[in-house]
């Protein structure tokens, strides 16, 4: 066989790997686009080296003997094992101080939104501060202004875990006890993949989310949606839907703002029907997946702290899918 159309297919497919809403090659923030430009350079500079070599090594086996014991003298040692890397190094390691270091805009956020992430296992409490100083709380998403630099506040409830938006940003770790910041400035509406990027255990591998950017004026709409009560269900289905959810020890673990439902130990939901996804970015948003997750969450998500709930009927778990589907 041609090793090109062997070789041609397997191309393609770790080249399709590299786009996407998790691509750090498609950057859609300032910082993103700071780190694609060095790894650019510092993988153009690594392959002239990587070429450089090559050709010295082949002159060195294959090349005429003049050649070969100019390549044997002490100059091309010194100049090419020790000035060579002393100099190009330093100059890299400088620009990449510049570029990452200097060069970032200032962190000014007094009096300006801010977003407090925590990670939970396995999930994130989100919670917006706006200019006001009110306090919205919401999870396993976040909406950010494009063009507008947003402090994102990280700290862990419980491990170490890592906050890592590839398009938007590089990668902060969470600790128990710490506060980090970091300021991310969205450049393009769209939506990234986030994803926890230091192992905490059990279902680390699912515990993602999804950054969604808006233009100024829909994000400050959604806001003020975001940080209303939830509407009462409308539908006798909804409706019978909210009974079973207060009554079956929902309420215990979440918050459904303007309802009895006041937990505070799993995810907030007043709003989970106008999220991306469901459980931290493992299933698609919709009633057939609400349904899925209440029954077999502990099959969808191995390990996570939320209970399979097998005692529900078809029948109402599709009443409490259309429920919470409903909150919007």
């Amino acid at each position: 066989m041609n090793p090109v159309r062997s070789i041609t297919p397997l191309a393609l497919l770790a080249l399709h790997g590299c786009a996407g809403v998790q691509s750090a090659l498609e950057p859609a923030g300032t910082e993103a686009e700071r780190i694609n430009v060095l790894g650019w350079v510092l993988i153009l500079f690594s392959a002239a080296v990587l070429v450089g070599v090559c050709a010295i090594a082949a002159a060195a086996l294959f090349g005429g003997d003049a050649l070969r014991a100019r390549l044997s003298g002490e100059r091309l040692v010194i100049g090419g094992g020790i000035i060579f890397p002393f100099l190009s190094l330093s100059v890299l390691l400088s620009y990449g101080f510049y570029l990452m270091g200097s060069n970032a805009p200032a962190m000014d956020t007094d009096g300006r939104l801010r977003v407090e992430v925590v990670g939970e296992r396995w999930w994130w409490r989100v919670t917006y501060i706006d200019e006001d100083g009110r306090r919205i709380e919401s999870a396993n998403e976040i909406r950010l202004p494009v063009g507008r630099q947003v402090e994102i506040e990280l700290t862990s409830a419980d491990v170490i875990h890592s906050f890592w938006v590839p398009k938007l940003a590089g990668k902060l770790d969470m600790i128990p006890g710490r506060t980090n910041r970091m300021t991310l400035h969205v450049t393009e509406t769209g939506i990234s993949r986030g994803q926890c990027a230091e192992y905490c255990g059990g279902p680390h591998a699912l515990m993602a989310f999804f950054v969604v950017a808006l233009p100024e004026v829909e994000f400050a709409a959604w806001l003020e949606r975001e940080a209303a009560d939830a509407l009462p269900p409308t539908s006798a289905e909804a409706v019978t839907g909210q009974a079973l959810f207060q009554s079956s020890g929902c309420v215990a673990c979440h918050r459904v703002r303007g309802s009895v439902a006041q937990g505070t130990i799993g995810p907030d939901l007043t709003h989970v029907g106008s999220r991306h996804s469901l459980a931290a970015a493992t299933l698609e948003n919709d009633p057939a997946a609400f349904a899925r997750w209440i029954r077999d969450s502990q099959h969808v998500k191995p390990e996570n702290l939320m209970p399979s709930f097998e005692i529900f009927t078809e029948s109402e778990l599709d009443q409490l899918a259309l429920y919470l589907d409903q909150l919007r």
